[in-house]
Protein backbone atom coordinates (compact mmCIF):
# COMPACT_ATOMS: atom_id res chain seq x y z
CA UNK A 1 0.00 0.00 0.00
CA UNK A 2 1.16 3.50 -0.76
CA UNK A 3 0.33 7.04 0.29
CA UNK A 4 -2.60 6.14 2.51
CA UNK A 5 -0.59 4.03 4.96
CA UNK A 6 2.81 5.71 4.74
CA UNK A 7 1.82 9.37 5.24
CA UNK A 8 0.42 8.93 8.81
CA UNK A 9 3.58 6.98 9.75
CA UNK A 10 5.75 9.82 8.40
CA UNK A 11 3.70 12.33 10.40
CA UNK A 12 4.26 10.26 13.57
CA UNK A 13 8.01 10.17 12.90
CA UNK A 14 7.97 13.98 12.51
CA UNK A 15 6.54 14.21 16.02
CA UNK A 16 2.89 14.93 15.19
CA UNK A 17 0.74 13.62 18.03
CA UNK A 18 -2.90 13.88 16.96
CA UNK A 19 -3.50 12.92 13.34
CA UNK A 20 -6.97 12.85 11.76
CA UNK A 21 -6.96 10.79 8.57
CA UNK A 22 -10.16 10.80 6.51
CA UNK A 23 -11.48 8.26 4.01
CA UNK A 24 -14.64 8.59 1.90
CA UNK A 25 -15.92 5.12 2.85
CA UNK A 26 -16.37 3.13 6.05
CA UNK A 27 -14.87 -0.03 4.57
CA UNK A 28 -11.70 1.92 3.65
CA UNK A 29 -11.40 3.64 7.05
CA UNK A 30 -11.50 0.29 8.81
CA UNK A 31 -9.07 -1.57 6.53
CA UNK A 32 -6.60 1.36 6.40
CA UNK A 33 -6.52 1.58 10.23
CA UNK A 34 -5.98 -2.19 10.48
CA UNK A 35 -3.14 -2.03 7.97
CA UNK A 36 -1.35 0.91 9.68
CA UNK A 37 -1.68 -0.79 13.09
CA UNK A 38 -0.27 -4.01 11.60
CA UNK A 39 2.70 -2.18 10.04
CA UNK A 40 3.46 -0.39 13.32
CA UNK A 41 3.03 -3.63 15.29
CA UNK A 42 0.39 -2.20 17.63
CA UNK A 43 -3.11 -3.38 18.48
CA UNK A 44 -6.01 -1.54 16.85
CA UNK A 45 -7.61 1.02 19.15
CA UNK A 46 -4.34 1.87 20.88
CA UNK A 47 -1.82 4.08 18.99
CA UNK A 48 -3.92 3.67 15.82
CA UNK A 49 -7.72 3.67 15.88
CA UNK A 50 -10.68 4.34 13.63
CA UNK A 51 -14.17 5.77 13.88
CA UNK A 52 -17.04 5.26 11.47
CA UNK A 53 -20.76 5.59 11.97
CA UNK A 54 -21.88 3.26 14.82
CA UNK A 55 -18.29 2.08 15.56
CA UNK A 56 -15.60 3.88 17.53
CA UNK A 57 -12.34 1.94 17.92
CA UNK A 58 -10.16 4.72 19.32
CA UNK A 59 -8.97 5.64 22.83
CA UNK A 60 -7.26 8.53 24.64
CA UNK A 61 -3.92 7.03 23.60
CA UNK A 62 -4.81 7.08 19.88
CA UNK A 63 -2.46 9.28 17.85
CA UNK A 64 -3.58 8.26 14.36
CA UNK A 65 -7.35 8.23 13.99
CA UNK A 66 -8.76 7.08 10.66
CA UNK A 67 -12.35 8.15 10.07
CA UNK A 68 -14.88 8.86 7.37
CA UNK A 69 -15.00 12.50 6.26
CA UNK A 70 -18.52 12.76 7.74
CA UNK A 71 -17.16 11.94 11.21
CA UNK A 72 -14.59 14.77 10.98
CA UNK A 73 -17.31 17.12 9.76
CA UNK A 74 -19.43 16.25 12.82
CA UNK A 75 -16.42 16.77 15.10
CA UNK A 76 -16.19 20.37 13.84
CA UNK A 77 -19.62 21.10 15.32
CA UNK A 78 -18.33 20.31 18.83
CA UNK A 79 -14.77 21.53 18.25
CA UNK A 80 -14.84 24.40 15.69
CA UNK A 81 -11.08 25.05 15.98
CA UNK A 82 -10.28 21.31 15.67
CA UNK A 83 -8.06 21.66 18.76
CA UNK A 84 -7.95 17.92 19.32
CA UNK A 85 -5.86 17.48 16.11
CA UNK A 86 -2.51 18.90 14.99
CA UNK A 87 -2.55 17.23 11.54
CA UNK A 88 -5.40 16.55 9.12
CA UNK A 89 -4.97 14.23 6.12
CA UNK A 90 -7.82 14.36 3.60
CA UNK A 91 -7.40 11.24 1.46
CA UNK A 92 -9.11 10.47 -1.88
CA UNK A 93 -9.85 14.18 -2.37
CA UNK A 94 -10.65 13.54 -6.05
CA UNK A 95 -13.93 11.94 -4.94
CA UNK A 96 -15.16 15.50 -4.32
CA UNK A 97 -18.08 14.35 -2.19
CA UNK A 98 -20.10 17.02 -0.38
CA UNK A 99 -18.27 16.16 2.84
CA UNK A 100 -14.84 16.53 1.23
CA UNK A 101 -15.73 19.88 -0.36
CA UNK A 102 -17.13 21.09 2.97
CA UNK A 103 -13.94 20.09 4.77
CA UNK A 104 -11.73 21.76 2.15
CA UNK A 105 -13.71 24.99 2.44
CA UNK A 106 -13.75 24.90 6.24
CA UNK A 107 -10.04 24.07 6.59
CA UNK A 108 -9.14 26.98 4.30
CA UNK A 109 -10.93 29.39 6.67
CA UNK A 110 -9.45 27.67 9.73
CA UNK A 111 -5.78 27.62 8.68
CA UNK A 112 -5.07 31.36 9.24
CA UNK A 113 -6.48 30.99 12.78
CA UNK A 114 -4.54 27.75 13.43
CA UNK A 115 -1.05 28.24 11.90
CA UNK A 116 0.17 25.13 13.79
CA UNK A 117 -2.33 22.88 11.98
CA UNK A 118 -0.86 20.88 9.11
CA UNK A 119 -3.18 19.82 6.27
CA UNK A 120 -2.28 17.18 3.67
CA UNK A 121 -4.58 16.61 0.68
CA UNK A 122 -3.94 13.37 -1.22
CA UNK A 123 -5.40 11.62 -4.20
CA UNK A 124 -4.45 9.36 -7.07
CA UNK A 125 -6.30 11.14 -9.89
CA UNK A 126 -6.34 14.78 -9.01
CA UNK A 127 -5.92 18.15 -10.63
CA UNK A 128 -3.29 19.30 -8.10
CA UNK A 129 -3.04 22.89 -9.32
CA UNK A 130 -6.65 23.72 -8.44
CA UNK A 131 -6.24 22.29 -4.91
CA UNK A 132 -2.93 24.11 -4.44
CA UNK A 133 -4.49 27.42 -5.55
CA UNK A 134 -7.39 26.91 -3.14
CA UNK A 135 -4.94 26.49 -0.25
CA UNK A 136 -2.90 29.68 -0.81
CA UNK A 137 -0.55 28.11 -3.42
CA UNK A 138 0.40 25.13 -1.23
CA UNK A 139 3.40 23.07 -2.42
CA UNK A 140 2.64 20.04 -4.62
CA UNK A 141 4.49 16.76 -4.04
CA UNK A 142 4.10 14.12 -6.74
CA UNK A 143 4.74 10.50 -5.79
CA UNK A 144 4.77 8.23 -8.80
CA UNK A 145 3.14 4.91 -7.95
CA UNK A 146 4.86 1.59 -8.57
CA UNK A 147 2.90 0.26 -11.52
CA UNK A 148 3.68 -2.53 -13.95
CA UNK A 149 2.73 -2.51 -17.64
CA UNK A 150 -0.98 -3.04 -18.27
CA UNK A 151 -2.53 -4.37 -21.46
CA UNK A 152 -5.97 -2.86 -22.14
CA UNK A 153 -8.44 -4.84 -24.27
CA UNK A 154 -11.78 -3.41 -25.41
CA UNK A 155 -14.62 -5.94 -25.59
CA UNK A 156 -17.82 -3.92 -26.07
CA UNK A 157 -20.96 -5.85 -25.09
CA UNK A 158 -23.82 -6.19 -27.57
CA UNK A 159 -25.55 -3.05 -26.36
CA UNK A 160 -24.28 -0.45 -23.90
CA UNK A 161 -26.46 0.01 -20.81
CA UNK A 162 -28.12 3.38 -20.75
CA UNK A 163 -30.47 5.20 -18.44
CA UNK A 164 -33.19 5.23 -21.11
CA UNK A 165 -32.96 1.50 -21.69
CA UNK A 166 -36.53 0.29 -21.79
CA UNK A 167 -35.75 -3.41 -21.73
CA UNK A 168 -33.45 -3.49 -18.72
CA UNK A 169 -33.52 -7.29 -18.44
CA UNK A 170 -32.03 -7.89 -21.90
CA UNK A 171 -29.41 -5.20 -21.32
CA UNK A 172 -28.53 -6.89 -18.00
CA UNK A 173 -28.03 -10.20 -19.77
CA UNK A 174 -25.82 -8.40 -22.33
CA UNK A 175 -23.31 -7.25 -19.70
CA UNK A 176 -23.44 -10.66 -17.96
CA UNK A 177 -22.65 -12.37 -21.29
CA UNK A 178 -19.80 -9.88 -21.78
CA UNK A 179 -18.50 -10.58 -18.28
CA UNK A 180 -18.60 -14.38 -18.72
CA UNK A 181 -16.77 -14.23 -22.07
CA UNK A 182 -14.15 -11.89 -20.54
CA UNK A 183 -13.63 -14.39 -17.68
CA UNK A 184 -13.37 -17.23 -20.23
CA UNK A 185 -10.69 -15.21 -22.05
CA UNK A 186 -8.74 -14.58 -18.82
CA UNK A 187 -8.97 -18.28 -17.86
CA UNK A 188 -6.39 -18.91 -20.64
CA UNK A 189 -3.96 -16.39 -19.10
CA UNK A 190 -1.39 -17.25 -16.35
CA UNK A 191 -2.87 -17.67 -12.88
CA UNK A 192 -3.85 -14.57 -10.95
CA UNK A 193 -6.88 -13.04 -9.25
CA UNK A 194 -9.47 -11.00 -11.15
CA UNK A 195 -11.20 -7.85 -9.90
CA UNK A 196 -14.51 -7.11 -11.60
CA UNK A 197 -16.07 -3.63 -11.32
CA UNK A 198 -19.87 -3.56 -11.43
CA UNK A 199 -22.31 -0.78 -10.64
CA UNK A 200 -24.11 -2.12 -7.57
CA UNK A 201 -25.09 -4.85 -5.14
CA UNK A 202 -27.85 -6.39 -7.31
CA UNK A 203 -25.52 -6.54 -10.34
CA UNK A 204 -22.91 -8.29 -8.15
CA UNK A 205 -25.46 -10.90 -7.02
CA UNK A 206 -26.60 -11.53 -10.63
CA UNK A 207 -22.97 -11.88 -11.73
CA UNK A 208 -22.20 -14.32 -8.87
CA UNK A 209 -25.10 -16.54 -9.97
CA UNK A 210 -23.99 -16.40 -13.61
CA UNK A 211 -20.37 -17.27 -12.77
CA UNK A 212 -21.34 -20.13 -10.44
CA UNK A 213 -23.61 -21.45 -13.21
CA UNK A 214 -20.71 -21.29 -15.66
CA UNK A 215 -18.42 -23.18 -13.24
CA UNK A 216 -21.06 -25.89 -12.65
CA UNK A 217 -21.73 -26.30 -16.39
CA UNK A 218 -18.02 -27.03 -16.93
CA UNK A 219 -17.12 -23.86 -18.86
CA UNK A 220 -13.63 -22.38 -19.19
CA UNK A 221 -13.79 -21.01 -15.63
CA UNK A 222 -12.13 -23.64 -13.41
CA UNK A 223 -13.96 -25.18 -10.46
CA UNK A 224 -10.87 -24.21 -8.40
CA UNK A 225 -12.14 -20.62 -8.57
CA UNK A 226 -13.58 -18.77 -5.58
CA UNK A 227 -16.05 -15.91 -6.20
CA UNK A 228 -16.26 -13.16 -3.56
CA UNK A 229 -18.42 -9.99 -3.39
CA UNK A 230 -17.21 -6.61 -2.10
CA UNK A 231 -19.53 -3.67 -1.46
CA UNK A 232 -20.17 -1.15 1.30
CA UNK A 233 -23.09 -2.93 3.02
CA UNK A 234 -21.25 -6.22 3.56
CA UNK A 235 -20.39 -7.17 7.15
CA UNK A 236 -16.80 -6.57 8.30
CA UNK A 237 -16.21 -10.32 8.40
CA UNK A 238 -17.35 -10.78 4.78
CA UNK A 239 -15.23 -7.82 3.63
CA UNK A 240 -12.17 -9.31 5.37
CA UNK A 241 -12.31 -12.45 3.25
CA UNK A 242 -11.21 -10.40 0.23
CA UNK A 243 -7.93 -9.38 1.91
CA UNK A 244 -7.02 -12.77 3.36
CA UNK A 245 -5.78 -15.96 1.65
CA UNK A 246 -8.63 -18.28 0.74
CA UNK A 247 -9.87 -20.56 3.50
CA UNK A 248 -10.98 -23.17 0.96
CA UNK A 249 -8.54 -25.89 -0.04
CA UNK A 250 -7.51 -26.12 -3.69
CA UNK A 251 -8.52 -22.56 -4.69
CA UNK A 252 -6.18 -21.39 -7.45
CA UNK A 253 -7.92 -18.25 -8.64
CA UNK A 254 -10.24 -15.74 -7.06
CA UNK A 255 -12.79 -13.52 -8.77
CA UNK A 256 -13.73 -10.46 -6.70
CA UNK A 257 -16.91 -8.67 -7.75
CA UNK A 258 -16.82 -5.11 -6.42
CA UNK A 259 -18.52 -1.74 -6.70
CA UNK A 260 -16.40 1.40 -7.00
CA UNK A 261 -15.29 0.95 -3.33
CA UNK A 262 -12.31 -0.95 -4.76
CA UNK A 263 -11.41 1.84 -7.18
CA UNK A 264 -9.02 3.84 -5.01
CA UNK A 265 -9.57 3.39 -1.30
CA UNK A 266 -8.56 -0.27 -1.05
CA UNK A 267 -5.74 -2.27 -2.52
CA UNK A 268 -6.76 -5.92 -2.79
CA UNK A 269 -3.72 -8.24 -2.86
CA UNK A 270 -2.73 -10.44 -5.85
CA UNK A 271 -4.94 -8.73 -8.46
CA UNK A 272 -3.55 -9.44 -11.92
CA UNK A 273 -6.66 -8.91 -14.06
CA UNK A 274 -9.41 -6.31 -14.07
CA UNK A 275 -12.75 -6.43 -15.87
CA UNK A 276 -14.45 -3.04 -16.00
CA UNK A 277 -18.15 -2.81 -16.87
CA UNK A 278 -17.63 0.96 -17.15
CA UNK A 279 -20.60 1.97 -15.00
CA UNK A 280 -21.34 3.13 -11.46
CA UNK A 281 -24.31 4.36 -9.49
CA UNK A 282 -23.85 8.11 -9.29
CA UNK A 283 -26.09 10.16 -7.02
CA UNK A 284 -27.97 12.93 -8.90
CA UNK A 285 -30.69 15.36 -7.89
CA UNK A 286 -33.66 15.50 -10.21
CA UNK A 287 -35.11 19.07 -10.00
CA UNK A 288 -38.25 17.95 -11.83
CA UNK A 289 -39.10 15.12 -9.42
CA UNK A 290 -37.43 16.88 -6.45
CA UNK A 291 -35.72 13.67 -5.36
CA UNK A 292 -32.14 12.45 -5.14
CA UNK A 293 -31.71 9.53 -7.54
CA UNK A 294 -29.01 6.90 -8.02
CA UNK A 295 -28.97 6.22 -11.76
CA UNK A 296 -26.39 3.89 -13.32
CA UNK A 297 -24.07 6.06 -15.42
CA UNK A 298 -20.92 5.70 -17.48
CA UNK A 299 -17.85 6.44 -15.35
CA UNK A 300 -15.35 9.18 -16.25
CA UNK A 301 -11.96 8.57 -17.88
CA UNK A 302 -10.21 9.26 -14.54
CA UNK A 303 -12.28 6.51 -12.87
CA UNK A 304 -11.64 4.10 -15.75
CA UNK A 305 -7.87 4.72 -15.51
CA UNK A 306 -8.00 4.28 -11.76
CA UNK A 307 -9.79 0.93 -12.16
CA UNK A 308 -7.25 -0.18 -14.78
CA UNK A 309 -4.38 0.72 -12.43
CA UNK A 310 -5.57 -1.92 -9.95
CA UNK A 311 -4.22 -4.61 -12.29
CA UNK A 312 -0.63 -3.40 -12.35
CA UNK A 313 0.15 -3.14 -8.65
CA UNK A 314 2.17 -6.33 -8.15
CA UNK A 315 2.89 -7.66 -11.65
CA UNK A 316 2.07 -6.91 -15.31
CA UNK A 317 -1.70 -7.15 -15.78
CA UNK A 318 -4.56 -7.26 -18.28
CA UNK A 319 -7.63 -5.03 -18.23
CA UNK A 320 -10.76 -5.91 -20.20
CA UNK A 321 -13.18 -3.02 -20.68
CA UNK A 322 -16.73 -4.05 -21.58
CA UNK A 323 -17.10 -0.95 -23.78
CA UNK A 324 -15.41 0.44 -26.88
CA UNK A 325 -12.37 2.69 -27.15
CA UNK A 326 -14.53 5.37 -28.86
CA UNK A 327 -16.88 5.24 -25.89
CA UNK A 328 -13.93 5.68 -23.50
CA UNK A 329 -12.59 8.66 -25.48
CA UNK A 330 -16.01 10.35 -25.52
CA UNK A 331 -16.36 10.24 -21.70
CA UNK A 332 -15.74 13.24 -19.47
CA UNK A 333 -12.23 13.56 -18.07
CA UNK A 334 -13.25 13.71 -14.38
CA UNK A 335 -16.40 12.78 -12.43
CA UNK A 336 -18.62 15.79 -11.60
CA UNK A 337 -18.16 16.93 -7.97
CA UNK A 338 -21.18 15.97 -5.86
CA UNK A 339 -21.97 19.62 -5.10
CA UNK A 340 -22.88 20.07 -8.80
CA UNK A 341 -25.39 17.20 -8.76
CA UNK A 342 -27.16 17.38 -5.42
CA UNK A 343 -30.02 19.23 -3.77
CA UNK A 344 -28.39 22.27 -2.16
CA UNK A 345 -31.02 22.62 0.60
CA UNK A 346 -29.15 20.10 2.79
CA UNK A 347 -25.85 21.86 2.02
CA UNK A 348 -27.20 25.25 3.10
CA UNK A 349 -28.74 23.81 6.29
CA UNK A 350 -25.49 22.09 7.19
CA UNK A 351 -23.47 25.26 6.54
Amino acid sequence: LGKTTQLPKMCLELGRKKIAHTQPRRIAARSVAERIAEELGVSLGDLVGYQVRFTDKASDKTQVKVMTDGILLNAIQQDPMLKRYDTVIIDEAHERSLNIDFLLGYLKQLLPKRPDLKVIITSATIDPESFSKHFFDAPIIEVSGRTFPIEIRYRPVAREQSEEDVDASSSASDYLDGLISALDELAKEPEGDTLVFLSGESEIKDAMDAIQGRIVSGGAISDKTEVLPLYGRLSAQEQHRVFEPSSKAGVRRRIILATNVAETSLTIPNIKYVIDAGTARISRYSPRAKVQRLPIEAISQASANQRAGRAGRTSPGVVIRLYSEEDYNSRSEFTDPEILRTNLASVILQA
